[in-house]
């Protein structure tokens, strides 16, 4: 298993139990998708497995490694997080050593760290500003040089916490062809996400989250077009699941994610 969750609770300082019972296991090459209102246990479910945050009871265990006999150092060779608000991974001077820091911690040579920084940059069109510095990016390039950091070193699974949050469609849709491409090179990716329509786009196995425990698992046909589990979860269906359930009285069936399955099935229901 890539990632294991062993009945797992965590209580903050605050008292507040943000996990509470978790239990499941990741495959390795697993897009996951992690849905739920806030504060329904997201990212503090992120935190866990690059070890952030150590299980109040129960465990965590990260390609074999129970997270809380092992360093935040060892896990983010495994996992790597990009957190929600960019800025709070950001601390060097320029973005090109921002990417360059985990590499040179990691012991890589200078000539492989720049060809990986080089690469990361150029994905993620960050190259022009490889010499500015990281806190006058835009909101969005902030995003991409979150997520340069941490693919500039491999790690065999990613965490991203929002990670569509101010990007438009074009980069959206890079995001979408990212994940779609670390899971072809064998890497587990775990997301959290309010984005339906981006989760429903890349039709990933998706956890619900309620008040801190799953309420629901399974895949995004199955999850996303269960208006009843999703009103529990306080998550609004993809629009398409929501206008085909508008027109239900003419016997057109709305658990679809597919616009062409979708179209084929309107164009039947009118022909008849």
């Amino acid at each position: 298993m890539s990632v294991v969750f062993e009945d797992v609770h965590y209580i903050y300082p605050s008292k507040v139990h943000a996990l509470n019972g978790v239990s499941v296991e990741f495959q390795p090459s697993e897009i996951v998708a992690l849905m739920g209102e806030n504060g329904s246990g997201k990212t503090t479910f992120l935190k866990h497995i690059n070890g952030l945050l150590k299980p109040t009871h129960g465990r965590v265990i990260v390609e074999g490694l129970v997270t809380s006999k092992a360093s935040v150092a060892e896990l983010s060779q495994k996992a790597g997080l990009v957190f929600q608000n960019a800025e709070d991974m950001f601390f060097e001077s320029t973005v090109f050593d921002e990417v360059a820091f985990a590499l040179r911690n990691f012991g890589y040579s200078e000539e492989k760290i720049r060809k990986r920084v080089e690469w990361a940059l150029k994905f993620f069109e960050l190259e022009p500003y490889a010499n500015q510095s990281p806190f006058l990016l835009s909101g969005g390039e902030k995003k991409r040089l979150a997520m340069a950091i941490i693919l500039a070193w491999g790690p065999r699974i990613v965490c991203l916490d929002e990670p569509t949050i101010g990007q438009d469609s074009i980069q959206k849709e890079k995001m979408r062809h990212m994940v779609k491409l670390l899971n072809l090179q064998g890497r587990t990716v775990v997301l959290a996400s309010h984005d339906v329509e981006f989760v429903a786009e890349l039709k990933p196995r998706i956890i619900l989250l309620s008040k801190g425990r799953i309420i629901a698992d399974g895949s995004s046909e199955e999850i996303l077009t269960d208006l009843p589990t999703l009103e529990k979860a306080s998550v609004l269906p993809p629009q398409l699941v929501a206008a085909l359930k508008r027109v239900e009285d003419l016997g057109i069936d709305y658990r679809v994610l597919d616009v062409d399955e979708a179209v084929e099935k309107v164009v039947k229901a009118i022909n008849r």
